[in-house]
């Protein structure tokens, strides 16, 4: 059995063999040859008593077994560069693995361009983006930075605000005028809504506030969606009224495709927020990938971008 001390070296060797994708690849990163890189694994395995790879002439895949290997392996190693770098008082540049996540139309279009700029200023990084419609559980430790839209549903997390945002509700000129304008809350009752389903809101309810008072309508209409991509397409083309963030419509409502409606009621808080576990507040990868956003959503201001005006 191989002593504890040598557990992290196999974990990185797995890691970069699953990456590499293949006995050979992985032979020529390692600069062995490849029978000793099947050699190692063989090994791995026998001491673990579980098979980690299917090996084909061309590939290897991962099993179950060696899915749940990489998956703590990883986390295990980024622990251990974190480590690292706070006992050396953190002056290293950051490295390791950071793992993103994000909404889909947010992601796509904002964040994923973000990581293109911080992966060349941090090279020693190395990102795994995933984008989702819900977003995921914090208490899992899938992630170690999920950016957020709302306020953050747990205390146990850090959550950064990275922009100011706000949810508008709009419809195109053509849909205004076949069915008229809204003007307070209950209007809406009368109107197609489409709707959009994501995470843990409460589907087709809409919240409303004026002063101190706060209306609830349940809203319903012929469209609805899990992707916001499409309900705005949707509304666009004249199929009813949408709640979205401000950061989604606010060309349309400067081109005049879109309309603002009871513009004189609050919505829920919409702003964007990094999130990530109080133990990654040491992390310097984490710690310099939240000021990356932070940095460039504070000197955009959003409007350099053309994407948000004031309130």
């Amino acid at each position: 059995m191989s002593t504890p001390a040598s557990a992290p070296s196999e974990m990185a060797f797995f890691s970069l063999l699953a990456r590499c994708g293949s006995f050979s690849a992985a032979a020529r990163e390692l600069d062995v040859s490849t029978p000793a890189v099947s050699k190692r694994l063989a090994q791995m395995e026998a001491r673990l008593g579980v098979q980690l790879l299917n090996r084909t002439t061309r590939r290897v895949g991962l099993t179950p077994e060696g899915e749940t290997y990489l998956l703590h392996a990883r986390r295990i190693l980024a622990d251990i560069d974190d480590m690292e770098q706070l006992l050396s008082s953190a002056v290293a540049a950051p490295k390791g693995l950071l793992r993103v996540n994000a909404t889909l139309g947010f992601g796509r279009s904002h964040i994923a361009p973000l990581i293109s700029g911080f992966v060349k200023l941090h090279p020693g990084v190395q990102v795994q983006l995933q984008l989702s419609v819900d977003p995921p559980p914090l208490s899992e430790d899938v992630f170690d930075v999920c950016v957020r839209f709302g306020e953050p549903p747990d205390a146990r997390v850090v959550a950064r605000r990275i922009a100011p945002n706000r949810r508008l509700l709009c419809a195109a000129p053509s849909y205004l005028a076949r069915h008229g304008t809204p003007r307070v809350p209950n209007d809406l009752t009368h109107h197609d809504c489409i709707g959009i389903r994501q995470g843990d809101e409460a589907y087709g309810t809409w919240r409303l506030s004026s002063g101190k008072r706060t209306e609830t309508v349940k809203v319903r209409g012929k469209l609805s969606t899990n992707d916001g991509e499409i309900a705005v397409n949707w509304a666009l083309a004249g199929h009813g009224i949408v709640m979205r963030a401000e950061w989604d419509i606010a060309r349309y409502l400067r081109s005049g495709r879109l309309r603002q409606v009871l513009d004189n009621y609050r919505t829920p808080p919409a702003d964007i927020h990094a999130v990530y576990p109080q133990r990654h507040q040491a992390s310097a990868r984490v710690r310099a990938f939240v000021d990356f956003l932070a940095a460039h959503f504070e000197k955009s201001s959003i409007r350099a971008a053309g994407l948000v005006v004031d309130w």
